[in-house]
């Protein structure tokens, strides 16, 4: 089993050399994810390089194990898998940038390997016209659109979608 190192806020704050109560607030506003282990609260390895990919744009991120399928390389994500271009083995780290997922309404032929048939979740107002919109393909994975196209398109929570993006899209990692 992987052990995941903890630290505590003030050993977060002195590798972001920032101030203790800093990293208690990124905690309480949720921007970075803590266990409360009793009155104790302990960041993970895992969670604080979650929150630096986050500040480098990084989203959709997670944890997957590479298989290699049929001359195709595939990052399984529970019961998903994902087309990757890779040459790491074994578990590893993907993400997905928001920007490059495309929503549509139904099937297209295109060079995208990643199609994934699913239900809208949440929408997220961005503000400057941009929307954040949650489906759940079997994990929940955001896209960002203009709110021109979630107009048009009539999105609304409970929308059945199709989620596309390329296997170039897809960034691994350790």
């Amino acid at each position: 089993m992987n052990e995941d190192i903890l630290y505590s806020p003030e050993e977060i704050a002195q590798k972001l050399k920032i101030a203790k109560g800093t990293v208690y607030e990124m905690i309480k506003r949720r921007d970075l994810e803590a266990h409360h282990i009793g009155r104790h609260i302990r960041i993970s390895d895992t969670q604080f390089e979650n929150y630096l990919l986050k500040c480098k744009g990084y989203e959709n991120i997670y944890e997957a194990d590479i298989n290699r399928e049929n001359d195709e390389t595939v990052a399984n994500v529970g019961p998903i898998c994902i087309h990757v271009n890779t040459e790491l083995e074994g578990h590893v780290k993907i993400s997905i940038n928001p920007e490059n997922i495309i929503l549509s309404k139904g099937t297209f032929i295109s060079s995208a390997r990643n199609i994934y048939k699913g239900i809208v979740t949440q929408i997220i107002d961005e503000g400057s016209s941009a929307i954040t919109v949650v489906v759940d393909i079997g994990l929940s994975i955001k896209s960002l659109i203009t709110s021109k196209s979630l107009n048009e398109m009539n999105i609304e929570k409970g929308t059945e979608l199709y989620v596309v993006f390329k296997t170039m899209s897809v960034k691994v990692y350790r």
